[in-house]
């Protein structure tokens, strides 16, 4: 059931893509003539970015947007990105580069490039330590709650792989963190690193990440596809940030925690 529904998901998106073919993507050089790179970020994805009560851009995604810009030497341009928006709008040459937790994965590499990673996507359980489990084969049990949000992808995954667990559906990422934090669900089994800085709103309960993770995905720019000189420059400021510790900071800033697996820098990229 759930690959049948990525795969829906992807063929929209390769028709949405398909509707745009033959724009051509801004080269490095025509970014700096023009002095600005086009960064597409997802307007409802807190902490990622989303507006400050005047009006600004803040978050994860703005402050390594700005730090880009800087390293290539022009002004961030905003562009607001909904999720499946964000393949379509790199090939109509919409944006230069797209942020917004752009997950690696075949289906898309067809139609855009990656840059090296920029963060990571841990796929875990959030409990606390009233409930025990050491791993998340522990937590699939009679009796056992879990929180997430409605039209997650991690529903369904939940009800395929965990069977004997209760489900309640809530609206937004702080509304899943109060169900565990005031007993009414046991753990949550999500993309963890999104859900850390909502557990701060409960000092009182003592939060613990089940250590084995169920999987890490890894997020990258997207850039449009043969735009290689961009590419390599993004890919050396990203070196520098990953090895200055910029990038880890900035996400335990707007996260509340450290990222949950770190990235690496590789030199040779």
């Amino acid at each position: 059931m759930m690959k049948r529904k990525f795969l829906a998901g992807i063929a929209v998106l390769a028709m949405a893509a398909g509707a745009f073919t033959g724009a051509e993507a801004k080269s490095l050089d025509e970014i700096l003539s023009d002095g600005k790179l086009r960064i597409g970020i997802n307007p409802n994805f807190p902490n990622m970015s989303t507006r400050n009560d005047a009006g600004e851009w803040v978050g994860f995604d703005i402050d390594v947007g700005n730090a880009l810009a800087a390293a290539i030497g022009v002004e961030a341009e905003w562009v607001p990105t909904e999720t499946p928006q964000r393949v379509p709008f790199l090939v109509s040459d919409r944006i230069d580069i797209s942020l917004g937790a752009l997950t690696r994965n075949t289906e898309r590499a067809k139609l855009i490039d990656y840059t090296v990673p920029l963060h990571t996507e841990v796929l875990a359980v959030l409990t606390t330590e009233e409930v025990e489990g050491d791993t998340w084969q522990d937590f699939n049990r009679e009796g056992m709650t879990l929180a997430n949000m409605r039209g997650n992808w991690t529903v369904d995954w939940t009800g395929e792989n965990m069977p004997n667990v209760e489900i309640e559906l809530v609206d937004t990422l702080a509304d899943t963190v109060r169900l565990v934090g005031q007993g009414r669900a046991d753990a949550i089994v999500e993309n963890i690193d999104f859900f850390m800085a909502f557990t701060e709103n409960y000092p009182d309960v003592n939060w613990r990440v089940v250590e084995e993770p169920i999987f890490v995905a890894y997020c990258a720019i997207g850039v449009s596809q043969g735009n290689e000189n961009l590419t390599e420059v993004l890919n050396i400021a990203l070196y520098n940030l990953h090895s200055s510790g910029m990038i880890n900071e900035t996400w335990e800033k707007h996260y509340g925690a450290p990222m949950l697996r770190t990235v690496d820098p590789d030199p040779y990229f």
